[in-house]
């Protein structure tokens, strides 16, 4: 029998009962803080930040509840990134006493709990540390958890590699921002279909060039009517 989260995901085609259901999602941005974006070797800062504006982006179009939280922002580890919020202006943001997991958070935990909502998607700097703990514990707890490796940073390839290794070991599913991006998105034919496109230009900025030389393309046909 076909559950009720199932067939709010499932298109006529009978795909995607596999795929993160966005009803169903809520996303998770785990001290994006400047002092540690310093530290981060895996990934260009520049990109790790687009990444992050972009998902903050698409839970806004697609009103996709947002939590974030840091780790002594008043400390060396700096503030949050301002992007997320300017971007997902619905985001809660759940301060945190010092503990390095968010999930040892009780606060944090709760506002997780009150979206009645089972999948998690999570990014954070750093990826072995911040992104890491709370995902193995959220999976424990019963929640579905992917986890945004391009949306995240370590401060070594290394770190990365072996954040990697732990989370398919612990039962959370590595992404991509791109294949976020898709995989919610799933058709274009919805009335937002404009505005995602937009967002790809952020995860795949050649796309770009797509986009623009299509727009030409249906300029000069429309001209030569």
């Amino acid at each position: 029998m076909t559950s009720p989260n199932q067939k709010s995901r499932v298109l006529p085609t009978g795909g995607g009962a596999a795929l993160i259901n966005p009803a169903d999602a809520v996303i998770l941005l785990l001290d994006h803080q400047s002092g540690l974006f310093q530290t981060v070797k895996d990934i260009p800062v520049a990109d790790l930040r687009r990444n992050v504006e972009m998902i903050a982006r698409l839970a806004t179009l697609l009103k996709i509840p947002v939590i974030t939280t840091a780790s002594e922002p008043a400390g060396s580890n700096g503030p949050l990134m301002p992007e997320i919020h300017e971007h997902a202006p619905h985001a809660i943001y759940v301060s945190r006493k010092g503990e390095v997991n968010a999930w040892d958070n009780g606060d944090f935990v709760a506002q997780v709990q009150a979206t009645g909502r089972k999948t998690l998607i999570m990014a954070g700097v750093w990826t072995s540390v911040c992104v890491m703990f709370p995902a193995l514990d959220a999976v424990v707890a019963g929640y579905d958890v992917y986890a945004v490796v391009d949306a995240s940073g370590d401060p070594s390839e290394m770190a990365s590699r072996t954040s990697l290794a732990r989370f398919v070991q612990g039962g959370v599913k590595p992404t991509s921002t791109n294949a976020l991006l898709s995989e919610l998105h799933r058709t274009w034919v919805r009335p937002e279909a404009a505005e995602l496109a937009k967002l790809y230009g952020l995860v795949a900025p050649n796309y770009v060039a797509v986009m623009e030389s299509f727009q030409k393309a249906q300029a000069v046909a429309r001209a030569g009517a």
